[in-house]
């Protein structure tokens, strides 16, 4: 067997070196739209932050109490902001990073391929949104009332005059919400990322179902599962409210409905399409293993 020769050798690697620098391309674009959207994020984070807190400060209002939020610790504040524009810069320059994830791995697709996958790179992030925003307007206003029912005493400070002024401290002692900037804000994004990965469900389920992964069948077959993972998922992702829970539980399990209709939908579609080319095979092994 003869030894490959320089040129050889220097073919093979061709390909190698070539799909190297597109890589590095395409990751300097991504990184250069995510730096400019995250700049672009700090000069305004004070806006953003404030769109964050009206869901915390409706809360408050309707106890009557002021909207305030302190800063624990010195630095607290500047990494607040940090914060802030990281998540705002990657949800800006997301559009950018997909187009340039999408025009990286396309090459590599048929035509086909590229017609069934380009649909779910569009969806996905509209599903993010989506949730993100359930989150915000539905769960986080039912979260907030949940935690701030446990405050106790006097919520606003007693006038001087008052009668019970001096009666108030012996009465009981009060609770009052005093929040930390920096652990609102996490506790915020949490939830509008987990509700925003949990609406990746269709997406991810039919996406699965495209690539021959998952079928309508087995997903019916494991639904039990599937409620008792979301009674779980709906357990820790809310606060133990029961109308929240209720809530993530109903909109999760009509997202996993929903992801066998459009797995079945598809399915039907493959098979019609098989059957008109003439290659569609009944496979006799699964309607034996069905009929046991």
């Amino acid at each position: 067997m003869s030894a490959a020769t320089p040129d050889e050798v220097d073919a093979s690697s061709a390909p190698l070196i070539e799909h190297l620098a597109e890589l590095r391309r395409r990751l300097i674009w991504a990184v250069l739209a995510f730096t400019v959207a995250m700049l672009l994020c700090f000069t305004v984070w004070n806006p953003i932050f404030n769109f964050l807190t009206r869901p915390i400060c409706a809360a408050l209002d309707d106890r009557g109490q002021e909207c305030g939020l302190v800063l624990i610790k010195l630095q607290e504040g500047f990494f607040v902001a940090v914060s802030i524009s990281f998540l705002g810069g990657f949800a800006l320059s997301f559009p950018i990073i997909g187009y340039q994830l999408w025009r990286f791995v396309a090459p590599g697709l048929y035509k086909t391929e590229r017609n069934a996958f380009l649909p779910f790179l569009v969806a996905s992030p509209a599903m993010f949104f989506l949730g993100a925003a359930f989150a915000y307007f539905v769960i986080l206003p039912m979260a907030f009332t949940f935690f701030l029912g446990f405050q106790q005493g006097p919520l606003v400070p007693l006038p001087p005059d008052s009668a019970t002024a001096d009666l108030a401290p012996l009465a009981e002692a009060g609770i009052v919400f005093q929040g930390s900037v920096q652990e609102y804000l996490g506790l915020t994004i949490k939830f509008i990322l987990a509700f925003g990965l949990c609406f990746q469900l269709p997406v991810l389920l039919t996406l699965m179902g495209k690539a021959g992964l998952v079928s309508a069948a087995a997903l019916k077959r494991v639904r039990r599962y599937a409620i008792v993972g979301i009674l779980a998922l709906a357990a820790v992702a809310t606060p133990p409210d029961v109308i929240s829970q209720v809530v993530l539980f109903v909109v999760v399990y009509g997202l996993y409905e929903v992801s066998i209709f459009l797995v079945q939908r598809m399915e039907k579609a493959r098979e019609a399409r098989l059957r008109a080319e003439g290659l569609w095979v009944e496979d006799e092994v699964e309607e034996k293993e069905a009929a046991k």
